[in-house]
């Protein structure tokens, strides 16, 4: 018999898969498109507002992804996932409230991580699309089911992360080097360190030696078979579905430990990852033409994680001088926040032209 937590997640599954099947057009006939600006700001808006919404959820109803229904069930689970909530003896209700407001503000921080952190994607994924020569019209395909697969390789990468945070909790100091060392290091990278060589890359590499590639596209399919000896080819589409896919996965590595240090829930992380990164397909369509005038924002990611980093080092000294949960989430907008005010209010200076300004006759 299925538990409760398995019971919450596959109803949550569910409901992701049917706003994605919306978001895709899966019921509209209409065929691949280019994304216009309002499409994109709309679903932006729509992923947003169902991930506030689910902040709200957790703190009425986060009793429900664990099932709990009596205080000794609660302190179980507080203290496989939050011992750091003060319960109150003889108040299941009361108990349960703080539970899931703690529930809810690791939830919404560890979302706002992860979407800070998504911005970075959309810098890869311009240069995946422009290095493989992508139409824009498939943007929007390629995309959704790339971050579905993603979806799939972080589920197994977060609870996997969990299981281990929980059975050697020194590992959490590794998870916080790591990413102290990747903020530093995406402090100092440079733009043409990111340039991608479709030829070279590992997945193009992989599928050319143990899948039947189709050099070129047929329509938007993903596969095609040959007439001629029914032989099935993967297309140039699906490929780049896999790097999508791939490349998230890589993001995971930073972004995944970085929501590990706001709570040791896996499911906390796994929902707040999913609103995140299904929001990134509208937010890619939504910022892709703007993106470039925050140039300070690399910064701001690179100093969030820094912190976020630093924070999982000395969480323990942090928590003897009384650092709150909430400051953490302080902190975060306010790093995001400067990042962002700062592209606004300090204009990048254009070289001059080489041969000086030109005067008119």
């Amino acid at each position: 018999m299925l538990n409760s937590e398995t019971l919450f997640f596959l109803a949550f599954s569910a409901f992701v898969l049917v706003v994605m099947a919306f978001d895709l057009g899966v019921f509209s006939k209409a065929k691949s498109h280019v994304v216009e600006f309002k499409e994109a700001a709309v679903w932006s808006a729509i992923w947003v507002a169902l991930s506030i919404a689910f902040y709200f959820f957790l703190k009425s109803f986060g009793y429900l992804v664990h099932g709990i229904t009596d205080m000794a069930q609660l302190q179980v689970i507080r203290d496989r996932y939050a011992d750091h909530v003060d319960l109150i003896s003889g108040n299941f209700t009361a108990s349960l409230a703080r539970f899931q407001d703690n529930m809810a503000l690791e939830y919404i921080t560890g979302y706002l991580v992860e979407y800070s952190l998504s911005a970075d994607n959309i810098f890869v994924f311009i240069l995946i699309f422009n290095s493989f020569g992508v139409r824009e019209r498939y943007y929007k395909k390629i995309l959704v089911w790339g971050i579905l697969g993603a979806i799939i390789l972080r589920f197994v990468f977060i609870f996997l992360g969990s299981a281990l945070l929980q059975r050697f909790e020194w590992i959490i100091y590794i998870f916080g080097a790591f990413l102290v060392y990747t903020g530093v290091q995406l402090f100092f990278q440079k733009e043409e360190d990111e340039k991608i060589d479709p030829s070279s890359h590992p997945v193009v590499r992989f599928a050319s030696k143990y899948l039947n590639v189709y050099h070129r596209n047929v329509t938007d399919n993903f596969f095609i078979r040959r007439k001629t000896d029914q032989k099935l080819f993967v297309t140039p589409l699906f490929l780049i579905v896999i790097v999508v896919a791939f490349t998230d996965l890589i993001f995971a590595v930073d972004s995944s430990p970085a929501i590990f240090s706001i709570t040791k829930d896996p499911y906390i992380v796994f929902f707040s990852n999913v609103f995140a990164i299904m929001g990134l397909r509208s937010m890619f369509f939504f910022l892709s033409s703007i993106i470039s005038q925050f140039r300070f924002l690399k910064t701001g990611l690179a100093l969030l994680l820094t912190f976020i980093g630093v924070k999982m080092l000395t969480e323990h000294w942090l928590e003897e001088l009384g650092f709150k949960p909430v400051y953490s989430l302080y902190i975060i907008i306010a790093i995001l926040g400067v990042s962002i005010l700062a592209s606004w209010l300090i204009p990048e200076k254009k070289p001059e032209p080489a041969n000086g300004p030109t005067e008119l006759p």
